[in-house]
């Protein structure tokens, strides 16, 4: 069963959302093509989330007791990684937020397994401002993967 952590708008400016540990601002950096395909960047403390608009885009969180079984027929773009929350509280934002006013998140502290799933990808206008793209990302106890592994891939341009 899961927890709703956050259900709502968040502006993906420079098509970016992140989930951070409150007390480490770092996020992952490495910016390659490869990273951007998955849609995923995991750092120490943190991930990135690559969304398909530059607009404001609706996002849920969930939280579960254990890592949830992947429906991979329900997404067109599915990937999971692990990072570390010594606090027990995530920020959550799009990359020029400002992180004062921020969602903050309660969750285990410890490492936390992470899976961000896309859909409605196929629905984005010609000048990519408007879609029914949707972002749900998935929180667990415990270590994810080691780096970013792609369950489902959708091809991007």
């Amino acid at each position: 069963m899961a927890s709703l952590l956050f259900e709502g708008e968040l502006f993906a400016d420079y098509f970016q959302i992140y989930l951070r540990d409150e007390d480490h601002p770092d996020l992952p950096d490495d910016y390659t093509d490869e990273t951007i395909a998955r849609r995923l960047m995991a750092g120490p403390h943190a991930v990135v989330l690559h969304t398909a608009r530059n607009m404001t885009v609706p996002v849920r969180v969930e939280w579960h007791a254990e890592r949830p079984a992947p429906a991979l027929d329900d997404w067109q773009h599915v990937a999971e990684t692990g990072f570390d929350c010594p606090t027990g509280r995530l920020v959550l934002a799009g990359l020029t937020d400002y992180e004062a006013t921020s969602p903050r998140l309660e969750v285990t502290t410890g490492p936390l397994g992470v899976r961000v799933n896309l859909s409605g990808l196929d629905t984005l206008s010609e000048n990519g401002l408007e879609g029914d793209d949707q972002y749900l990302v998935q929180l667990w106890p415990g270590a994810g993967p080691d780096g970013v592994r792609v369950l489902k891939a959708w091809p991007w341009p």
